[in-house]
């Protein structure tokens, strides 16, 4: 999230949380460089070092996840088998909106497309500050909907070893063909480089972390694909007088309890919006259950921006291009909102729509652009695993259409082999 450089601010921003530095890089860079030498011995050496976990096999057993199922509250089993039934049916239906293409544009000519799905992906679910259930519903779960074949679910040993069994249990549920238990660099290492035993090398990347796991993501991009670079996340609320500031209030703590570094501002439409909610959050935050947390990074990364109305809100709102945006204004009005606005990871409509809802399994997916990326991409969908590959296919007759044109342009290009293709094929089609 960018916060706007003209705006007016009840509360002004604080420094931005920066990109990884020269330190984590270099650090990530080496880890790396290590692992592909050195091989599985290097990912034991460095688990054992950053995490203390050597185990005989870092790929979880089906005794063990049954064991983490069987000590769950059956009720929390259901609640996550509700969340899954949520998040798979808005993949599945966005799916639905996705087909091949076959198109004939001229006589003897056949142009199309095919969607198809990466062959092996790595899927790495966050446990560090807190155990992210909702995380492999948002990866996992999403990349099977898309019939990608092998899912490899990876996520970071508890301190007393292993996958926490909540976590466990979600990743195994949500159809993960097999589970690993590493943390960190290593993992993602390990995962591309195809070097824990019986399993692939991944294609494919997918999921957040912290500043060292976006920085191996970001060195491995090329030799594997990546879903996105995501940092700490964000939340940015529009609220009007119609607004129920302490609701404001509660949205922006709630998401700032991600990290010291969460940045989360506020864009209120007029002076007594931006006072009202400036109130509540320091009045919730003396009895906040993550207080020490969300009030850092509403302390050092919030702020509090003043519109004169919904045109400068909205102007606002896309110069900031935030991860997550909540607009709180008069009903009658956000069907207006959705339709002009451009830049943000999320949208959600009226004050009954809160990040928590989508974070933990309302069905859209919480993997979303941070940092502005919000201008230039949106965040992990169905379709992000699928390669639409394009095809073509050509009789005489559809040469005779198309070699004329393609022979004047390979000249003018003085790509004359490439033109003797044409001509070669155009000679046979006419005689």
């Amino acid at each position: 999230m960018i916060a706007p450089a003209d705006a007016r601010y009840r509360k002004a921003p604080g420094t931005p949380p920066g990109a990884a530095g020269a330190e984590v890089a270099e650090r990530v860079a080496a880890i790396l460089a290590d692992i592909e030498a050195g091989g599985l011995d290097a990912v034991r050496r460095w688990s054992r070092e950053l995490d203390g976990w050597d185990p005989p096999s870092f790929v979880a057993g089906p005794d063990e996840i049954e064991r983490a199922t069987a000590s769950l509250d059956p009720a929390l089993r259901e609640h996550i088998a509700f969340a899954q039934r949520q998040v798979r049916g808005f993949a599945q239906a966005q799916l639905d909106t996705l087909r091949d293409l076959r198109v004939e544009p001229l006589p003897g000519v056949a142009l199309g497309h095919r969607h198809i799905p990466v062959g092996t992906v790595g899927a790495y679910v966050p446990g560090g500050r807190y155990p992210m259930l909702a995380s492999s519903f948002m990866t996992i779960l999403v990349a099977k909907t898309a019939g990608v074949p092998t899912v490899i679910g990876c996520a970071p040993p508890q301190r007393d070893g292993g996958v926490e069994p909540a976590m466990l249990h979600a990743m195994a549920t949500s159809g993960a063909d097999a589970i690993v238990c590493l943390g960190g660099v290593q993992a993602l290492a390990a995962l591309a480089f195809g070097l824990i035993d019986g399993l692939p090398a991944v294609d494919m990347l997918v999921g957040a972390g912290n500043a060292y796991v976006a920085e191996a993501k970001r060195q491995l991009f090329g030799r594997v694909g990546i879903d996105l670079l995501a940092g700490p996340t964000e939340i940015l609320v529009v609220a009007d007088e119609t607004a129920d500031p302490e609701l404001v209030a509660a949205d922006v703590l709630g998401q700032a309890e991600h990290g010291p570094t969460s940045p989360c501002g506020v864009i209120a439409i007029g002076e007594d919006v931006a006072d009202a909610v400036a109130q509540r959050v320091d009045a919730l935050l003396a009895t906040w259950p993550t207080a020490e947390v969300a009030g850092a990074a509403w302390r050092d990364h919030g702020w509090i921006a003043i519109a004169a109305d919904d045109d400068e809100a909205i102007a606002l709102a896309d110069e900031a291009a935030a991860e997550h945006l909540e607009i709180q204004v008069d009903p009658g009005r956000l069907d207006d909102y959705l339709e002009r606005l451009r830049n943000y990871g999320s949208l959600f409509l009226g004050d009954q729509a809160t990040v928590a809802y989508s974070d933990k399994g309302l069905g859209t997916n919480h993997v979303l652009p941070t940092a502005g990326a919000a201008r230039f991409t949106g965040g992990l969908w169905v379709g992000k695993f699928l390669k639409t590959c394009t095809w073509q296919r050509l009789t005489p007759e559809g040469t005779r259409q198309v070699a004329p044109a393609i022979e004047a342009i390979c000249e003018a290009e003085h790509m004359l082999g490439h033109g003797r293709t044409a001509t070669m094929r155009l000679e046979r089609a006419t005689a």
